[in-house]
């Protein structure tokens, strides 16, 4: 129970009168006076609503206020109205009202959107006495569905009408609830699909639960109220009834009591507005009231009205009135009427003015509480909540209480900045108030890498090790601080098992090898680490600590690196999208790991050699150096066999067409005899074969290299040649060799063979003599066969002299009889050529690509055609010529070749026939330029 007297007062209303418009004159405004007589009031939909009392042969009027305080009315009943209903969420407006003397209340149900006269159209109108028992009525209710309206009685009896409300068809009257005592209160609960109903009678309080059938009750209590000192509070109080007796004010759930507040006084009228609960009550300073007083008339009371914030336990608003006839809520604000016909307005102040009006009290009591609630509850931003909240922490740390403040100060996060707490707190003794406060900075993921820091020093400090894996220890959705900061920390601190923790949960990988390697020296586990990452990463950090690794753990590092170069998978079992599928990474770019490793080297190229193929060329060098380097320096002779011919395979492996030179040069510098032969002989540098056998003054080997290479470079057998001649020991055996190839092959002139051989001391005639007779011969054989071939040409050239003459002087006689295309005899029309060839005319149209050559012969003739026209192409290449000239060594043959390709004469080639001759003047024309040509050649 919260006692009345200790609740602290405030006035957060403004109250005015209300006036009337100013006039045009500009005269001071009137206090609004309503109508006399009203009688009862309800507000809703824009509107105060009045309903009045006029005796005599007056007419019953019910009155609508809007805010522009124009009065209308219209005519509702005959004698008097009694209650009002307006709908909050319907133009509907239900009142209850006598037309004649005696008890006959009547219902009507007025629309007011629609129009009957020019009055609201009354939609139904039925009796409100249940049953023909005539009793008084006390109360009336509506819920906003329409679907439901209960009526009380001053005889206990309660009238329930469900259905359409508006229709007379759709909706069914019953009671719902019979008594001895009158009822004094009636309240719809809805919540959800659940519909109540609290009826209060001057002895007690009842719920029925009208969404089941046969409407179960249930007694709340034993005690009630009066007339109008019931209402309903809004969700901000779970839809609460509340009841409101002498001594206290009651709350109700449908199934339960709830808590009560100790308002002592006479209550007379009790309303629900916005958070507020509104009390009228009788002022202790009159005499009291009857319970069931009702609206009798008391002109000279004063009457207190109270409005309690009961979440926050303060009176927001406390005032006294002469004979209050009802308060309503409209537009905003209250309107309180008196009896007297004026209408009083209670503006609420706005959040800001109310804190600002109650904030230095507060803070001068050090009620902080409230104020926090107060704001709280008039939805203060969060701005302003959290200056509240500092200004309350900043009281309790002045005043010592350290916990507490940091509690405050917690409550400011998000809005204060945290140097202003931590400031406070940097203290050795206030640590563990900065811990918290620290902890819950990073709970919201407000804190930055240096609080992180702080926070984790902290711990440290603290040497709390329990908090600090618990703050670690996180799930991953539950991460609210820098992971990078705090592994710094811990490895700086010392912690190096909670670093690694934190490393390998949050795959900081380069944290979690670095404290490995660097601090705890776990060379093993930092490897095993290594085969678990995605191959990327895995690759990268071999690169990276490759070398600390093979210089620990040589093997396993190894057999690693195999395996990332063929065909990685990480070990930790993953089937991620692209786990499945192995990746290689470039062996050549591990090759720098193994320094000072030659063995473990040994094995990995060798490794990647054998199981992959492709591998990168760098790897078949390094390996190809490490064998040569073996070889060169080992001592066991069988070993070093071994070793010589691995070098070698590997040198005719194929992968060293490439790197021709450089593999070369790595036979050279370790002094590789059968590598440099090798490279020379696929290189084709056959002259470096021999000039390496002529330094060794091997003989055979030079005359072996001069037979196997020779054909492919004939320069061999020349070099072989001089090389013997320079010799002055007895090489007649080789000379002679040589001598009988360069005869076979005519490799060179005899004067020059002579001349190469005159540098020799020790060469006699004898041992050229056989090469001298021999060329001799040939050439004698050579001359013999040329005078033949002359001759030929001789007689060949006279006999087609001689033709020539024939065709000139002599007809041609045609006999050939079959045609030279389909070899059938020959019929007319013929075509015959000087050639002899005859054709049909049918054949040759056929075959023939021109209408004046022969078809036979024009395929030689074109080959001559085409020799005639290259010689003139190449008859203009003077500066070829000149330059073939300059370097040949026998000027004679490149002219005399030159000369028989025509460059030296001049002819003159027809192809198209001039105009205005035919083809046998031409033909004639050529044959006399050809004859004339024969003579001048003889």
């Amino acid at each position: 129970m919260a006692a009345y007297l200790q609740w602290r007062r405030f006035v957060f209303f403004d109250r005015e009168t209300v006036r009337e418009p100013p006039g045009p004159d500009g005269a001071a405004a009137k206090p609004f006076a309503l109508p006399p007589g009203i009688a009862v009031c309800d507000s809703g939909r824009g509107s105060l609503v009045f309903g009045d009392i006029l005796r005599g042969a007056g007419r019953c009027q019910i009155w609508f206020l809007p805010r522009s305080l124009q009065l209308s009315s219209f005519q509702a009943y005959k004698l008097r109205v009694t209650h009002l209903y307006q709908l909050k969420q319907h133009s509907i407006l239900v009142s209850i009202g006598e037309d004649e003397e005696g008890i006959n209340p009547l219902v009507k149900v007025w629309n007011l959107e629609k129009r009957d006269g020019g009055n609201p159209l009354c939609t139904r109108i039925f009796p409100a006495i249940p049953g023909n028992k005539p009793t008084v009525v006390s109360c009336l209710t509506v819920h906003e569905n329409l679907n439901f309206m209960a009526i009380g009685f001053a005889d206990g009896s309660v009238v329930l009408t469900k259905g359409d409300i508006t229709r007379d068809r759709h909706s069914k009257t019953q009671i719902l609830h019979e008594g001895s005592y009158p009822v004094t209160g009636l309240a719809f609960r809805q919540a959800g699909k659940t519909t109540h109903l609290f009826v209060v009678t001057t002895e007690n309080i009842q719920s029925y639960m009208l969404s089941v059938k046969d409407y179960p009750h249930l007694e709340l209590d034993t005690h009630g109220c009066g007339l109008r000192c019931s209402s309903l509070s809004d969700p901000s109080q779970d839809l609460q009834f509340i009841v409101a007796g002498n001594e206290c004010v009651y709350l109700y759930q449908p199934d339960e009591r709830g808590p009560c507040f100790a308002f002592e006084g006479q209550k007379l009228i009790v309303h629900w507005y916005r958070g507020y609960l509104i009390i009228v009550s009788k002022d202790r300073k009159t005499s009291p009231k009857s319970e069931f007083a009702g609206n009798e008339a008391q002109n000279s009371d004063k009457q207190v009205l109270n409005i309690y914030d009961l979440c926050n336990k303060f009176i927001a608003y406390s005032s006294i009135f002469d004979d209050i006839v009802d308060v309503l809520a409209e537009w905003g604000s209250l309107y309180v009427l008196t009896r007297d016909g004026k209408i009083h307005v209670l503006h609420e102040k706005d959040t800001q003015t109310k804190l600002e009006a109650c904030r230095f009290m507060l803070f001068r009591k050090n009620l902080f509480e409230m104020a926090i609630n107060l704001a709280k509850s008039h939805h203060l931003d969060s701005d302003g909540l959290s200056e509240i909240f500092r200004q309350y922490g900043d009281h309790l740390y002045n005043k010592g209480n350290h916990d507490g403040a940091i509690q405050q100060y917690i409550r400011t996060i998000g809005k204060l900045e945290p140097s202003y707490v931590i400031r406070k707190f940097l203290d050795a003794q206030r640590i563990h108030n900065l811990t918290a406060y620290l902890q819950m900075l990073h709970l919201q993921s407000l804190a930055n890498a240096d609080h992180t820091t702080l926070l984790l020093n902290c711990y440290t400090k603290l040497k709390d090790s329990s908090k600090l894996e618990e703050f670690i220890k996180t799930s991953e959705s539950e991460v609210h601080f820098d992971v990078e900061t705090a592994i710094k920390v811990l490895r700086q601190a010392g912690y190096y098992s909670h670093a690694v923790y934190l490393a390998e949960k949050h795959e900081h990988h380069e944290w979690y090898l670095k404290i490995q390697l660097e601090d705890i020296k776990n060379y093993q586990e930092a490897l095993h680490y290594i085969g678990k990452l995605p191959f990327e990463q895995a690759e990268s950090n071999m690169k990276r600590y490759g070398k600390i690794l093979m210089h620990h753990v040589p093997n396993e590092t190894t057999e690693l690196l195999k395996i990332l170069c063929t065909d990685y998978r990480p070990s930790g079992g993953s089937d991620g999208p692209g786990m499945l599928e192995g990746k290689k990474a470039n062996s050549e770019e591990f090759i720098p790991i193994f320094a000072n490793n030659s063995r473990e080297l040994k094995a990995f190229l060798e490794h990647m050699t054998e199981v992959q193929a492709d591998s990168p060329q760098g790897v078949y060098d390094t390996l190809l150096e490490l064998r040569l380097q073996n070889w060169a320096h080992e001592q066991d002779e069988q070993i070093k066999e071994k070793l010589h011919s691995e070098a070698l395979t590997l040198l005719k492996s194929g992968r060293f067409n490439t790197v021709f030179d450089k593999a070369l040069v790595l036979c050279q510098m370790h002094n590789f005899k059968d590598g440099v032969l090798y490279l020379y002989e696929q290189g084709k540098l056959f002259q470096q074969i021999m000039h390496y056998h002529m330094q060794n003054e091997q003989y055979k080997k030079v005359i072996e290299v001069c037979e196997l290479y020779g054909d492919q470079e004939a320069c061999l057998w020349e070099q072989a040649l001089g090389y013997f001649a320079r010799k002055e020991e007895n090489c007649k055996e080789y000379i002679a060799a040589v001598l009988k190839h360069i005869e076979n092959k005519n490799l060179m002139p005899p004067l020059l063979v002579v001349q190469t051989l005159a540098h020799n001391s020790t060469a006699t005639l004898s041992v050229i003599k056989d090469y001298l007779v021999n060329k001799l011969q040939k050439q004698s054989r050579q001359i013999e066969q040329d005078e033949q071939r002359i001759q030929k040409y001789r007689e060949e050239t006279t006999r087609i002299r001689r033709e020539i003459e024939e065709l000139k002087a002599s007809p041609k006689i045609f006999q050939k009889t079959k045609c030279s295309i389909c070899t059938s005899a020959l019929e007319l029309p013929s075509v015959h050529f000087l050639c002899g060839h005859s054709f049909h005319q049918h054949c040759f149209e056929s075959y023939s690509e021109s209408d004046s050559e022969c078809p036979t012969c024009m395929p030689e003739n074109r080959k001559v055609m085409d020799m005639i026209r290259a010689q003139e192409q190449k008859r203009d290449l003077h500066d070829q010529f000149q330059h073939q000239l300059k370097c040949s060594n026998d000027g004679f043959s490149v002219v005399a070749d030159y000369f028989g390709r025509g460059v030296f004469n001049k002819l003159t080639l027809i192809t198209d026939l001039p105009p205005g001759k035919t083809a046998t003047t031409i033909e004639a024309g050529l044959q006399r330029e050809l004859l004339m040509h024969t003579k001048r050649s003889t």
